[in-house]
């Protein structure tokens, strides 16, 4: 049983659940609100502090530019209420379906992929010429192309929308975090690993920005560089490749040529730009408002040992042992206020096939670190379902990397972490009695606390953005900085 000690309390770190994929469906009907109901009172008995929850474009904006139809979600949001718990929304402007773990397929717009029909460019490209329909291609951001709006004008027209109709539910505290989806799964990332195109872990990826507008935009980029001669890569393998198999990626291979370079800043400052642009639009949203603004980086943690970390790379993260290719993304964070979301906390390195080069530990404390050391909020989730020990422990490690202090604040903890996901396996009985330490450990053995205040989560109105920082500025952040020390285990094990 957990207990109130005011000191311990500065050690709590709130635990929410992931809702099921499919809770409102695609044809926008919320199938079994009182099986839901049950589970979500398990969860509250658990002291479980809330769940997450994906608001998905392609249910909202379903019947039409700017026609929205909240209703069904208010309705979920209403049954969340009344259960006592807290709510993460996520602006899901993904399609569900052709991930990992997607069970669930529900698209973007029917009147998006219409676009999509006669200018297929509006869509992720790989060299191949393949479309992935899962996400609009970052080529599009400013241009209007859907009806007379850009993509950053519906994410914009989006977000305000669902202010305006969810905000009893903000106003109340039942809304406490918005998480802004920038890409596929949600995450700020190019698609290069999609199992729908065949890919299959540990490959490398592909690039993904061979669509006319991403084209032209590189050629133009690559002019004004005085190299009007170079083109996109086409020695980067495909897929389901090796790094030593290719070109790009080999030992002294293309990425650290000049060329190479030019290619894999201007790809990665891609993604800067377009996280950059929405969270402006989400602040402005939401500004006021008691929220917290999140996005989600995703944990590529095969190949990190290897010299090239091809599939970081293909993915936008030009991440090298001489370069970090995490903190920029954190330092763009810091003007909008932003916590940065990092998946695969509960991988172990002794659990990875060691083929595929795989340093999960190393890369979460990397990427937490530098969230840390730009002076933001950092959260997590398991990246696959885990309901054994040694999975739970590692995702409190991650929490609290130097463990509980009984006099105050601990030195490192993270803002939050989600567990990936509510089912019927999680709930079942010897799952959930080990679950519920789980949440206790990660409560710091004190009693469920319904204000944040108290763990010293202080919710204030949204600020508006800060000022633009250069992105010179940002990318001072790839200067490798060593981790912060992290202790060999918890001292809260679940186990223990």
């Amino acid at each position: 049983m957990g207990t109130s000690n005011p000191n311990m309390l500065l050690n709590y770190v709130p635990v929410y659940v992931m809702l099921p994929l499919g809770v409102v469906n695609v044809n926008n009907v919320f199938e079994d609100s009182e099986g839901l109901k049950k589970q979500l009172l398990q969860l509250k008995e658990a002291g479980v502090d809330g769940v997450m929850v994906d608001v998905w474009w392609g249910i909202i904006e379903l019947n039409g530019p700017k026609q929205y139809d909240w209703g069904t979600y208010r309705s979920l949001f209403k049954l969340v209420q009344e259960c006592g718990l807290k709510l993460q929304a996520i602006m899901s402007f993904h399609q569900c379906g052709g991930n990992v773990g997607d069970i669930v397929n529900i698209p973007i717009p029917k009147w998006v992929l219409d676009i999509g029909d006669s200018d297929p460019d509006i869509f992720y490209t790989n060299r191949s010429g393949n479309r992935n329909i899962e996400y609009l291609t970052i080529g599009v951001d400013n241009l209007p192309l859907f009806h007379g709006r850009t993509a950053i004008q519906i994410y914009s027209d989006y977000m305000k929308s669902f202010k305006e109709n969810m905000s009893d539910f903000i106003e109340s505290g039942l809304i406490i975090d918005i998480e802004v989806g920038l890409g596929p799964a949600g995450e700020l990332r190019f698609p290069s690993y999609p199992q729908s195109q065949g890919w299959e872990f540990p490959g490398i990826g592909e690039f993904q920005c061979y669509d006319k507008y991403l084209k032209a935009e590189f050629k133009a980029a690559a002019a004004k560089a005085g190299h009007a001669e170079w083109e996109l890569p086409d020695d980067a393998g495909s897929y389901n490749d090796v790094p030593e198999s290719t070109e790009f990626f080999k030992s002294n291979g293309t990425y650290l040529t000049e060329k190479g370079k030019f290619f894999l800043t201007w790809y990665s400052n891609k993604l800067l730009i377009h996280g950059d642009q929405i969270l402006e639009e989400a602040t402005k949203a939401f500004q006021g408002c008691n929220v917290t603004i999140a996005i989600k980086v995703s944990g590529i943690h095969w190949w990190y040992k290897s010299e090239s970390h091809a599939a970081e790379l293909t993915a936008g993260y030009y991440n090298l042992q001489d370069r970090d290719g995490y903190r920029p993304i954190a330092r763009m964070l810091t003007r909008h206020h932003a916590i940065l979301n990092f998946t695969c906390l509960e991988m172990r390195d002794s659990e990875q096939s060691s083929d595929a080069k795989s340093a999960p530990q190393e890369l979460v404390q990397q990427v937490l670190s530098g969230g840390w050391r730009e002076k933001i909020e950092v959260a997590g989730e398991n990246a696959l379902p885990r309901y054994d020990a040694a999975a739970y422990n590692q995702m409190i490690l991650n929490a609290r990397p130097n463990g509980v202090n009984k006099n105050g604040p601990p030195k490192l903890s993270m803002y939050g972490i989600t567990y990936l996901r509510l089912s019927d396996e999680l709930l079942q009985k010897s799952n959930f009695a080990i679950f519920k330490k789980f949440v206790l450990k990660m409560h710091a053995d004190q009693d469920y606390v319904e204000d944040p205040n108290q763990y010293n989560h202080v919710i204030i109105p949204l600020k508006p953005s800060g000022p633009k920082i250069p992105l010179e500025k940002i990318l001072e952040a790839t200067k490798p900085i060593p981790p912060f020390p992290w202790d060999s285990e918890t001292d809260m094990k679940v186990d223990g």
